[in-house]
């Protein structure tokens, strides 16, 4: 039995698509991200039914094995400096190991490639898995917009920088 309580047949990752999620996958995503809650920032299913349009998913077969989004962070200024956050990267366990998790966030970059962004930035707690895909640690004074949009509300660390997440950046567009 997988965790969403479906027959396995054995993760290959011969047999995983990526697509765009669907509002039908909004109820898988949100047990995927749950599942990870530990490492995740939770979402509502209302929110990711707002953004299901955002979220690109890999599945093997009828089976969600994994996810990934992105947020357009505005900047003060000029919007065509503006920031692409990238969020709730998950593989399911059995998948994990396949590059999964590399092919979501490099499908989510090519995606965002249109909008033209400076640069993607990510606060995780997997950073050599960020760093394999050319994120660069940065420190978190250099991300206050995010610190002040997201992590400001976090109920997991009662101050940013004292969370152990670490901010990366990616540089992106004509500056890269």
């Amino acid at each position: 039995m997988t965790e969403n309580g479906t027959e396995s047949m054995g993760a290959d990752a011969s047999r995983i698509t990526f697509r765009t999620a669907r509002l039908v996958d909004a109820e898988k995503i949100f047990a995927l991200i749950h599942l990870h809650r530990d490492r995740l920032v939770p979402r509502s299913l209302a929110n990711i039914v707002e953004n299901i349009d955002r979220f690109t998913i890999a599945e093997d077969g009828a089976t969600l094995a994994g996810c990934a989004t992105y947020q357009i962070l505005p900047e003060i200024g000029s919007p065509i400096h503006a920031t692409v956050e990238i969020q709730s990267v998950a593989v399911r366990s059995p998948w994990r190991g396949m590059h999964i998790g590399r092919r979501l966030v490099r499908t989510v970059l090519e995606r965002v490639a249109a909008f033209r962004p400076a640069e993607a930035l990510v606060l995780t707690f997997s950073p050599r898995f960020f760093a394999h895909l050319g994120f660069e640690e940065i420190p978190k004074t250099e991300v206050m917009h995010k610190l002040y949009r997201g992590c400001i509300n976090c109920t997991k660390h009662a101050d940013p920088f004292t969370c152990p997440e670490k901010a990366m950046r990616l540089k992106l567009g004509e500056e890269a």
